[in-house]
């Protein structure tokens, strides 16, 4: 029986400790970052595939915007091939920045690919992180098509380019949002003790994802947080269940 688990004697620090193992199971290519309001939002980090196919629908659109300002030279000479010249160097440097300010971070390609760029924090683009991000793209293509870019996502688990590394910047799925856990209906059940933030969410991701795991991966990984449930094997299973009914409202 679940009421018969005892009371760990085990203090605090050392539950936060083992709780906070469960994390990198369940945090598998998402981020997490707290508001000022203490609401906490998962951000799921856009791939160079994604990133890549965006890019080439921007390059594409522009190529097709260059070739009909092309006629420029034909029709004003100098002044005409000036103007093109302008045109390229114009949509090359601000065409990502403006939709990245004007458009909430979705660029045309960006957009069919249901991504979108923000600061680190979540908070949509403004113009300073637009225009270092932006910038950097030629460090970013170098030696040549994004190698120096391509190299420095594919070393982190968020992707970013050098670009978003020096503007506070991520690329992130746009449809991803602060939306609750569907966890396993059960009797809610306050914790032992108070529980951090992310101890809080390293619960309710636990139970949403526990129907997914064998018993046995659930029971080990439930096992790690016996500290704060007083329970172990399909015991603490069920009263991390509950504990996360608890947090999400359903007592």
């Amino acid at each position: 029986m679940l009421h018969s688990c005892p009371i760990p004697s085990s203090s605090h620090s050392t539950a936060r400790a083992r709780l906070s193992k469960i994390e990198p199971f369940v945090l598998d290519g998402y981020s997490t970052v707290e508001t000022p309001e203490g609401v906490e939002l998962k951000l799921r980090a856009a791939g160079p595939v994604a990133r890549a196919l965006a890019w080439t629908i921007d390059l594409l659109i522009r190529g097709v915007l260059y070739l009909f300002l092309g006629v420029l030279p034909a029709v004003l000479g100098k002044a005409g091939l000036g103007l093109w010249l302008i045109s390229i160097f114009l949509g090359e440097w601000f065409y990502p920045a403006l939709f990245e300010v004007y458009a909430d971070g979705r660029t045309p390609g960006k957009r069919a690919l249901g991504i979108r760029a923000v600061k680190d924090d979540g908070t949509p683009i403004d113009w300073p992180t637009a225009m270092i991000r932006n910038l950097l793209r030629a460090v970013d293509f170098l030696p040549f098509l994004y190698g120096f870019g391509l190299c420095a996502m594919l070393l982190r688990q968020d992707f970013k380019r050098l670009g978003d590394l020096a503007a506070g910047s991520r690329v992130i799925y746009a449809d991803e949002g602060p939306t609750l856990p569907v966890v396993p209906r059960a009797p809610g059940r306050a914790p032992l003790q108070p529980l951090e933030l992310d101890e809080q969410w390293a619960v309710t991701e636990f139970a949403a994802r526990s129907e997914k795991l064998s018993a046995e991966r659930a029971e080990e990984l439930a096992d790690l947080a016996r500290s704060v449930t007083g329970c172990t094997g399909a015991a603490g299973v069920s009263r991390l269940i509950e504990m996360a009914n608890w947090l999400l409202g359903y007592r």
